[in-house]
């Protein structure tokens, strides 16, 4: 059976759309179903309507709280009864009980080599400590902010010239390359997360992913 994707976004949406084109072509068994942004008038949204994907804005700025926002979202979630929830540059820091209603099913992409530099501004930071390489990250979300067990990292290099504008560039290249391939062994149920008492671990065709994810070096 196809698997249901919703999509959370707060900008452009380039990784929605490297999602969205991949379902077509047939490398991802699944569809996106719904994109959900926290800010109006973003272009993810238009990409989602060219392709003809539900699509609506929950903005965070007319809620009081955090809790009473994610109550909203997850309502929305649950409305296109997805399998697999991606958050797409989705910029929001989430609520425990939100992310216990989900766990296991949400994933996460972040610009860097987590653990490090867990938050904003991560290629400045990683052009400020002298790094030679940085990259990205696909995790799985739990409520620990980016913290959640890493499945896929991708490097790249840093150059002594390298803006931060640079280095953003050259791993959003990177970004639309693994972020589509974990949305596809998450919906070929090769991909899942093993909670246990008190750590959280991600599992690819029954085998426990080191620290680092998948073909780690």
């Amino acid at each position: 059976m196809t698997k249901r994707i919703v999509v959370l976004i707060s900008g452009s949406g380039s990784n929605l759309q490297a999602i969205i084109d991949n379902c077509q072509n047939g490398s991802i068994d699944g569809a996106v179903v719904g994109v959900i942004s926290n800010r109006p008038d973003v272009y993810g949204l238009e990409r989602a309507t060219s392709s003809e994907i539900a699509n609506q804005v929950i903005d965070h700025k007319v809620y009081g709280s955090r809790e009473d926002y994610d109550c909203d979202l997850a309502r929305a979630i649950n409305a296109y009864q997805p399998d697999i929830i991606v958050l797409a540059g989705f910029m929001r820091i989430l609520t425990p009980a939100f992310v216990q209603q989900f766990q296991g099913k949400m994933v996460n992409i972040h610009p860097s080599l987590l653990p490090k530099y867990q938050g904003l501004n991560t290629h400045q930071r990683a052009i400020d400590a002298g790094d030679d390489v940085h990259g990205v990250s696909v995790h799985f979300v739990t409520e620990e902010l980016d913290g959640g067990p890493v499945i896929l990292q991708a490097k790249v290099p840093v150059f002594d010239t390298d803006t931060s504008d640079d280095l953003a560039a050259r791993v959003h290249q990177q970004e639309h390359r693994i972020y589509p391939l974990v949305v596809g062994w998450m919906c070929q149920n090769r991909l899942v997360m093993v909670q246990d008492s008190d750590s959280s671990t991600a599992k690819l065709d029954d085998v426990i992913l080191p620290a680092q994810g998948y073909a780690a070096d």
